[in-house]
């Protein structure tokens, strides 16, 4: 005989159900908690979006942890840390040469104006708005300059691109660190063209500076020469200056005369002897 057990099923189902019931309940806790709960990373600002719409009312969330209205309020987090950005352009010069420019720029987007430019161009500003900002000033500079001044005067042309990137950017809350021109190319025609004048301009300046060097070295040698001459004048009228008061001395005093042949004297006795046998000196004079 068979014995009755309905009530023991539909108790046990009841259960299953209340178990169910429960874990879904803690499920939908656990969603609406981490719904609440919004982190924004460290150099990063968080853009509060009230039913996806952008909150302007509500300033930019800083790091850390934060707590929203479920399913209604949602994070976004922007970075505003120094960030790169690389683009190389091909443009003309003045003199119609194709110019190939690189151009970096660091930049970050302004802390408390994230909110705007989150709701005005969003994420991806820098394909909408750095790019074509970026390409556009280096064509409108490289074309106010020829070839050769972009070389010459390359700071200034860096100038130029400088402030009218930074006055672009800053139209949509991004502020410029540092611009940077990292590269220019020209073609090779015009790059050996260049090459070929500065070689010209060296040589030159070297035979510039080969001709001033000789005629410093003639003007030396001309100075040399006339300090010799001048000295051997000096010396010529010197000796006939001393010639002139000798003979004025020996006009005046015949005893100087026989002073000088006693001076001119060897010392030796003559060896020849006059008449009778009588030695006398006879004291040879100086030429």
């Amino acid at each position: 005989m068979s014995k009755y057990e309905g009530p023991k099923i539909n108790v046990n189902m009841g259960a299953a159900k209340g178990v169910a019931m429960g874990i879904i309940v803690l499920i939908i806790i656990g969603v609406l908690a981490a719904s609440a709960v919004q982190i924004v990373d460290a150099g990063h600002r968080g853009v509060l979006l009230h039913w996806n719409a952008v909150d302007v009312t509500a300033p930019p969330l800083d790091e850390g942890l934060h707590f929203v209205v479920p399913f209604q309020d949602q994070v976004v987090n922007m970075e505003v840390r120094t960030l790169l950005f690389v683009k190389g352009t091909s443009s003309a010069s003045k003199d119609l040469q194709t110019v190939s420019t690189e151009v970096t720029v660091n930049y970050h987007p302004d802390p408390e104006s994230i909110n705007t430019l989150y709701k005005e161009v969003g994420l991806d500003y820098q394909n909408r708005i750095i790019a074509p900002a970026v390409e556009e000033v280096v064509k409108q500079v490289t074309a106010n300059y020829n070839a050769e001044e972009l070389i010459t005067k390359r700071p200034q042309v860096k100038s130029d691109i400088e402030a009218e990137i930074t006055k672009r950017l800053n139209i949509y809350n991004l502020n410029t660190e540092v611009i940077s021109i990292t590269d220019f190319q020209f073609s090779a025609l015009f790059s050996s063209a260049i090459e070929s004048k500065v070689e010209a301009e060296q040589k030159a300046l070297k035979a510039e500076n080969d001709l001033k060097r000789i005629e410093v070295e003639a003007r030396q040698r001309a100075a040399q020469a006339e300090g010799l001459a001048a000295a051997n004048i000096a010396e010529a009228q010197g000796e006939a200056e001393a010639i002139r008061i000798i003979n004025q001395a020996l006009s005046q005093n015949l005893a100087y005369l026989e002073w000088l042949k006693t001076q001119a004297w060897d010392g030796k006795l003559p060896l020849v002897v006059g008449e009778g046998g009588t030695p006398f000196i006879q004291i040879p004079t100086k030429p």
